[in-house]
């Protein structure tokens, strides 16, 4: 099991994280869910060693993360960022390689350029292989990106908000690609999510971040939930069940709308905002 305790954070004075616990065990997948600020993104850093807790403890199979080497920790657990800049960009091929760096020295072995060309054809990207990352569009970036995590071989992945710039087509497939992971190969996952549909599709549970703190934990059916999407997000929704995956259609902000009748409900909000 992978699991954080008692996580406190603090920037420049500014709390961002307080007595926050999170766990997964392999196998598993946990999806961390809130509006922006909540600290999904600094919960995640300080899990995988990028940031340095004010407060708590991570273990990693019952070992101190925290005091673990960093190539140590490198071969046990992978983190996705949401986006990484690239000072001298690099080939796809070169960048996926890169995930590889914490088994070899100086030169990879012929058994690492294997691993990167079988990931390579699995994800799709044989076309972009020899392209400079900053020849892709953002979507790209991503799935090359989650490429050069999985490669690591590690028993945990940290993936923070992984279908970020997909089209719906391939943020499905990205995401099926993480569960069957995770079930095959029993690795653990924990994401951070903004598409609560996705999060509820996907995970076996939810952590629920509200100004720093837990708000709320459990199986999707108990977070995904009108009360709670209200109190945590400020809007109003419904939440039905579409062939057994939870499904929320928000309909407008929490207060902004009177209903016309006692009973009723406001007018539906489109995407874009306007009413339909």
């Amino acid at each position: 099991m992978l699991e954080a305790r008692g996580i406190f954070f603090e920037y420049n004075g500014n709390k961002v994280l307080a007595a926050v616990r999170a766990s997964v065990e392999k196998g598993g997948v946990v999806s961390i869910v809130g509006p922006n600020g909540a600290g999904k993104t600094t919960l995640l850093k300080c899990i995988s060693g990028i940031l340095k807790p004010t407060l708590g403890t991570v273990h990693l199979d019952g070992r101190d993360a925290l005091g673990m080497p960093r190539r140590e920790i490198a071969k046990q657990l992978a983190y996705m960022p949401q986006s990484m800049f690239f000072r001298f960009p690099g080939t796809v091929f070169d960048t996926i390689l890169s995930g590889r760096r914490p088994y070899f020295a100086w030169r990879p072995s012929l058994k690492d350029l294997e691993k990167v060309e079988t990931i390579i054809e699995e994800m799709e990207l044989s076309e972009l292989s020899m392209r400079d990352m900053d020849q892709l569009s953002s979507g790209q970036v991503q799935k090359v990106l989650l490429a050069r995590t999985m490669i690591q071989d590690t028993r945990y992945l940290l993936l923070d908000e992984p279908n970020s710039g997909l089209d719906l087509r391939h943020q499905m497939e990205l995401l099926e690609t993480v569960a069957a992971l995770a079930k095959g190969k029993g690795i653990g996952v924990m994401m951070a999510m903004h598409d609560l549909n996705l999060a509820a599709r996907f995970s076996d549970r939810i952590i629920l971040l509200h100004h720093g703190k837990i708000f709320s934990a459990g199986v999707p059916a108990e977070i995904v939930t009108p009360a709670k999407i209200r109190d945590v997000y400020g809007v109003e929704s419904i939440v039905t069940r579409d062939n057994g995956y939870l499904n929320v259609q928000v309909l407008c902000c929490s207060g902004e709308q009177e209903l016309d009748k006692p009973g009723r409900l406001p007018n539906r909000l489109s995407a874009s905002g306007r009413k339909n």
